[in-house]
């Protein structure tokens, strides 16, 4: 199986050997300090009752095990019955030349990064948040000049010098569009949280999408029509799945099929920042037949500026994702040449609250 044992035993980084069971085949030094247990005590257990991830990954890393492809997860806490969690990132992926067998590889981050930030970084990221707030407002005002003042030339110019004025707004409104973006990020009201019945927001933004952006998809609702209210602020909920579904529409090609899919899974809870444990047990996917995100884009596509497009700004998921977080819910993706899938885990009415706002 593994054929190099220096090697393996020499990896830093906590590793494990995935039978076509489920069970663990072996285990390197580090995989055994990190989860505290020994390589005879993982030995022929089943991988998720010695490895407790904080995310609903069973069904993930089923289907990368049936396509062989692989998979990665963020900002996981990943510990076990021996040790408490930390927040690790998460690579599975099929061992070549060993037909069913998969390779674990969990990566811990650094546990004050985990824990908290120190006075200082928080002030220096406040600082950067703020500049690039002001250089978008201020950038945005000469850009709207150029605007009018390239509209106002159209008026009195032949068809081929209109194609420059129209070539100078649509680029200045792209640029635009850009700063709004990045202003977005600089935003540090907290969302207004409320009760939020999630069919009534993917009602909204389907019609958006479909007399629009994905005028050339088959939209496809598979809703459980049970579910009850999340805990959200529906206009930043609206926004983020308007984003899924553009980068959907925009994977897809005509005639090709999105699906908007919620479900209801108790599996899922997620540490908070005070210790204490939340479910998020409402569930939202958006999936699409495109041609998959490329594997070395997989592990980042939720950071600024990583983009899979050729003309992509790389701020659109990453806006997805911070909107996502402030609200407490959770976003991953599981994606394979055919079918990629945005699912958004998301909390419900706290059971003190009657959801009023």
């Amino acid at each position: 199986m593994i054929q190099d044992l220096n090697l393996w035993n020499s990896l830093p980084v906590p590793a494990l050997l995935i039978a076509p069971d489920d069970t663990i085949a072996d285990s390197n030094p580090a995989a055994e300090e990190f989860l505290n247990l020994s390589s005879r005590a993982l030995a022929g257990a089943h991988v998720w009752d010695k490895v407790m991830i904080d995310a609903p990954l069973e069904g993930a890393y089923a289907r990368a095990r049936d396509n062989r492809t692989s998979l990665f997860v963020n900002d996981v806490d990943v510990g076990s019955g021996e040790r408490a969690p930390l927040q690790c990132n998460v690579q599975i992926a099929p061992l070549h030349g060993e037909d069913g067998f998969m390779l674990m590889l969990m990566s811990p981050r650094e546990i004050s990064s985990r824990i908290t930030r120190n006075a200082q970084s928080v002030s220096a990221a406040r600082s950067a948040i703020g500049m690039s707030e002001m250089l978008a407002h201020e950038i945005k005002n000469p850009l709207a000049g150029i605007t009018g003042a390239a509209q106002l030339l159209s008026m009195g110019l032949t068809n081929g010098d209109l194609e420059l004025t129209d070539l100078i707004v649509a680029e200045t409104r792209r640029i635009v569009k850009l700063l709004e973006q990045v202003e977005q990020f600089g935003n540090q009201q907290p969302p207004a949280l409320r009760a939020v019945n999630i069919h009534d927001v993917l009602d909204r933004a389907r019609q958006s999408a479909a007399v629009g952006f994905a005028a050339h998809m088959l939209l496809v609702e598979q809703y459980d029509p049970s579910l009850p209210p999340t805990w959200a602020d529906p206009d930043q909920l609206l926004q983020v799945i308007l984003n899924l579904l553009k980068n959907a529409a925009e994977a897809g090609a005509a005639g090709g099929a999105i699906t908007l899919r919620t479900f209801y899974d108790t599996s899922l809870r997620m540490r908070r920042a005070d210790g204490t444990r939340a479910g998020l047990p409402l569930q939202v996917e958006i999936e699409d037949d495109g041609p998959g995100i490329p594997p070395d884009l997989a592990a980042s596509i939720f950071e600024p500026f990583v983009s899979g497009r050729e003309n992509g700004t790389g701020l659109g998921l990453a806006l997805v994702s911070k909107l996502v977080a402030d609200m407490g819910g959770w976003i991953s993706v599981d994606s394979t040449p055919g079918r990629t899938v945005f699912r958004l885990s998301l909390p419900i009415v706290p059971k003190d609250d009657d959801g009023e706002p």
